[in-house]
């Protein structure tokens, strides 16, 4: 099974072109370490740190219908529907699941999966 790095998404209402072209359908990867770093140097990030998210998203949606390059300005422009949609779905792709432990019950057998919070694990530790 191939790790997949790319998730295609579809707008709720659609950016809209300076031609008037409506766009829904795009592409957005996995976000790396330097996408979430680097913005954080810029001077629009500084002034206001909502600007992170705007920033984020253009270094990650690779594909947004027929646009040539999703920058900024692309982000910008967008329906507060669909920047909230696309917030989402960094999170959904870029959020690490928690790991699960398949486990069997020592008095009854029955056999079921929980999470194994790390951090809480390595709190007591220290």
């Amino acid at each position: 099974m191939a790790f997949q790095t790319e998730y295609e998404f579809e707008l709720p209402r659609g950016y809209v072109d300076d031609s008037g072209t409506l766009h829904k359908r795009g592409v957005m990867r996995l976000a790396t370490a330097a996408d979430e770093i680097l913005p954080m140097r810029d001077a629009r990030v500084q002034q206001n740190q909502g600007y992170l998210t705007v920033i984020l998203l253009a270094r990650v949606i690779t594909r947004l219908g027929e646009v040539k390059h999703v920058d900024t300005k692309t982000i910008e422009k967008l329906f507060t529907a669909d920047l909230a949609y696309l917030q989402n779905l960094y999170r959904q792709i870029n959020d690490l699941e928690a790991p699960k432990a398949h486990t069997a019950c020592p008095k009854c057998d029955h056999e079921f999966e929980v999470e194994v919070d790390f951090l809480s694990v390595t709190e007591g530790l220290s």
